[in-house]
């Protein structure tokens, strides 16, 4: 589970894990396992996602 930490995301994948994720623009959202990485909230364009 280490690795989950520093593996980045796309905007569409599935999430993993269950928790925070922070976006490209360091914006953060709580993530459920079910959910897909979403847009970024704050430019609503595609990003990339880390686990906190």
């Amino acid at each position: 589970m280490a690795e989950e930490k520093y593996r980045k995301y796309r905007t569409g994948q599935g999430v993993p894990v269950e928790g925070e994720y922070i976006c490209q623009s360091g914006k953060r959202a709580k993530l459920n396992i079910r959910d897909n990485f979403p847009v970024c909230p704050l430019s609503n364009k595609e990003t990339t996602w880390t686990h906190e």
